[in-house]
């Protein structure tokens, strides 16, 4: 049959990838899905069953056969010692690659293939304290479930993604090759995360005594699926390409980080941000409902550092991505990366004052 698509957005699938995964037979409507910032993420739909098709931005990970590694070790170990744990595998090729290779495309960008799971949604906003205990929860229970794996089998897929002392470097470095009219546009905020810089002896002295684990590192909340049938229980965890090895601050730091405040990080409202300590009591509810028995005391103690922490380096980030020209994070307009930093440090102003943390 010929290929019909209906195409809402920019791009879409090219025919060439739905061949090598035997689905260009099937789809018959393209349209792309989801907000995040580094891959082209599209919903393939034919009569009777859909899937999620998505091109690995290279850029920012330029060995992507290391994230089909890393999911293919934790894939089969979740399988032999948690049967009814729902992983999100991807779909192989027809002839059993975990991706598809663009050959139309001068880079050959790789493309891979999930299952559509039918009512299950992504929220981009925690609305009540239910939502933020399943989904906490939810990506408690894929780290307990991984605890018992060998970190041996699992390389970066990003390197040095969350060390704080080498994001300070980066924006360091950034700061001195900026434009002069990026520098003094990003003064105030320059100035604010300077005043922060103790977050990074801090983070040197505390993860000296945490356990190195298999985390997700990107737990956003449109990052986990749930069931709103269900009380918005967990249905799986998604986005895994930086499921690697880290440390339990990383995820429950960027929990809080994402969950407490009912603004996003593009808000240029700064009252806006707040800091919801029912959703922030839920959120720890439900992570330590998992993985409360498998913290260790110093793991327990830093606690409070781990969302400052994390926003700390997202803050430093989209700074620093805003002194470079916008090379990193996809910006719809002019000094986005900008407004996202301030907005980050605002909340990091929010989460000093509500959290139990001690500033210098």
């Amino acid at each position: 049959a010929d290929l019909l698509l209906i195409v809402r957005g920019m791009e879409t699938v090219p025919e060439n990838i739905l061949k090598q995964f035997g689905l260009d037979a099937q789809v018959n409507q393209i349209e792309t899905i989801g907000s995040g910032r580094i891959h082209d993420t599209f919903l393939a739909s034919g009569p009777s069953c859909s899937w999620i098709v998505q091109r690995i931005n290279t850029n920012v990970f330029p060995q992507p056969e290391i994230i089909a590694s890393n999911l293919k070790h934790a894939s089969v170990h979740l399988s032999r010692r948690y049967s009814d744990y729902h992983f999100l595998s991807a779909i192989l090729t027809t002839d059993g690659k975990e991706m598809a290779q663009d050959d139309d495309d001068e880079g050959g960008s790789p493309w891979r293939l999930f299952p559509y799971i039918q009512g299950a949604i992504t929220l981009e906003e925690v609305e009540t304290p239910e939502q933020a205990y399943h989904a906490a929860k939810g990506f408690a229970s894929l780290t307990r479930r991984l605890d018992t794996v060998d970190p041996n089998f699992f390389r970066p897929t990003i390197d040095k993604f969350h060390d704080l002392v080498h994001r300070w470097e980066q924006f360091e470095e950034a700061l001195v090759h900026a434009t002069a009219d990026r520098k003094q546009n990003a003064k105030l905020a320059t100035q604010q995360a300077q005043s922060y810089n103790f977050l990074v002896q801090d983070y040197v002295r505390i993860v000296g005594q945490l356990k190195e684990r298999i985390v997700h590192n990107d737990t956003k909340i449109n990052n986990i699926l749930l069931n709103p049938n269900k009380n918005y229980e967990a249905v799986c965890v998604i986005d895994l390409d930086t499921l690697m090895p880290g440390y339990f601050i990383y995820d429950l730091g960027d929990m809080v980080r994402t969950f407490v405040s009912p603004a996003s990080e593009d808000e240029e409202d700064l009252k806006l941000i707040q800091f919801r300590k029912p959703i922030y009591n839920a959120l720890l509810d439900g992570y330590l409902s998992e993985m409360k028995d498998c913290l260790t005391s110093a793991e327990l103690e830093a606690i409070p550092f781990a969302p400052m922490m994390m926003t700390f380096i997202v803050a430093i980030r989209f700074l620093a991505d805003y002194l470079n020209g916008d090379l990193y994070f996809k910006t719809l307009y002019p000094d986005q990366n900008l407004i996202r930093a301030t907005n980050q440090l605002q909340l990091l102003s929010v989460l000093s004052v509500s959290l139990p943390y001690p500033s210098p």
